[in-house]
């Protein structure tokens, strides 16, 4: 099971790491929301929790709890820039269907 960073995201939490001050690393997960039935949800971590997996990505820590990671393994987080768009993008194998926004997916 693995989760990891392309190399574009891996830079994007570190430098946003270092300006925040503090922080270990980038937490994935999954919440019940949206049309399709689940969504992604990004957050900084400061503080590990016991029931974490850890990945290391480029440099960068990814901290996944454990409801969430059969939902996201194999999953790479990318960062793309589209036009005047940018931001994560979720490569996620796991993902059967997706609403039309892009919010929500369903496995």
């Amino acid at each position: 099971m693995a989760v990891t960073l392309s190399e574009k995201a891996a830079q994007h939490v570190a430098n946003f790491l270092a300006k925040r001050g503090k922080g270990i690393g980038l937490r994935l997960g999954v919440r019940t929301s949206g049309c399709s039935g689940m969504a992604y949800k990004l957050e900084f971590v400061d503080d590990s929790s016991e029931d974490d997996q850890v990945f290391e990505s480029n440099g960068v820590k990814v901290f996944v709890d454990a409801k969430s990671l059969p939902y996201l393994d194999g999953m790479e987080l990318d960062y793309t820039r589209e036009g005047l768009n940018e931001g994560f993008k979720f490569n996620n194998p796991n993902v059967k269907d997706q609403c039309g926004c892009g919010e929500s997916f369903n496995v």
